[in-house]
């Protein structure tokens, strides 16, 4: 089953990486002028495909990624701002995938028994020997 939620996840991020849009239509689906998708090519924003003709090509994620960009703009961040914090947001992304992994990892081996050790209760201290002044009831 988990298989398969894997194969649904990958159909959809191969959907979402399929450069199909042309620049207008990307400017438009983004809410910015064409000339805007430009400045942030130029700036390292965004990277759209290229057709054999050298045409620009935007992804769904191109446009979800302009879509950030446009949000932060609008909140007063400059380019280099929105460069850095969408850089970050990768960074974070990755590290997040990395702890999901590390917990999966982590969770199959207390899965396993380990050869050798035994489980052992712990007992307080005060109920196997106590001190001299103090008198058990």
């Amino acid at each position: 089953m988990a298989r398969k939620d894997e194969s649904t996840g990958d159909a959809q991020r191969d959907l979402d990486q399929r450069a199909v849009f042309i620049i207008s239509v990307a400017a438009e689906l983004a809410g910015v002028h064409p000339q805007t998708l430009r400045i942030y090519e130029r700036k390292g924003l965004v990277r759209p495909k290229r057709t054999s003709g050298n045409t620009r090509r935007y992804s769904q994620a191109d446009i979800d990624r302009l879509l950030a960009i446009q949000e932060l703009t609008e909140e007063g961040v400059n380019l280099a701002g929105v460069k850095r914090i969408m850089q970050l947001r990768s960074e974070l992304d990755a590290l997040r995938a990395q702890v999901a992994e590390l917990q999966t990892q982590l969770a199959q081996r207390r899965a396993i028994a380990m050869p050798g050790r035994r489980s052992v209760d712990i007992v307080p201290q005060r109920s196997v020997v106590s001190a001299p002044w103090e008198q058990r009831p």
